[in-house]
């Protein structure tokens, strides 16, 4: 049984920098493409970054591009996501965090939900002064 595990969210002020966590079991990670999404209470869950098997490749989402980097480190079967910057601007950055992996997925560019075989539980990050 595959699973994901989000570590990381919580409070940050505006400005401010997280870093988000996700240790993944059951599977071989080498095989898998992982990804973050977030969703905001009364909202879809939307895309933010993405990384290739190997680590080579990244997406990020035009609303975060340039704040948040996404890494992985396949020794330890992990995915990472850097938030920097963070903002309160129409609550953007407030949301769920999802730790998501595809072992189906040839295309890394902005992947879509349908697109995501594991899903993590969540984690919350709020953005407030």
């Amino acid at each position: 049984q595959v699973q994901l595990v989000e570590s990381g969210g919580g409070l940050a002020q505006p400005g401010g920098s997280l870093r988000l966590s996700c240790v993944v079991s059951g599977r071989t990670f080498r095989d898998l493409v992982m990804a973050w999404f977030r969703q905001a209470p009364g909202k879809e869950r939307e895309f933010v970054a993405s990384i290739s098997r190997s680590g080579g490749t990244t997406d990020h989402a035009d609303a975060v591009k340039g704040r948040f980097s996404i890494s992985r480190d396949n020794a330890k079967n992990s995915v990472m996501l850097q938030m920097n910057s963070l903002n309160t601007l129409n609550a953007e950055d407030s949301a769920a965090y999802y730790c998501a992996a595809s072992w189906r997925t040839r295309n890394i560019a902005n992947m879509s939900p349908a697109d995501v075989d594991y899903w993590g539980k969540g984690t919350l990050v709020t953005v407030s002064k």
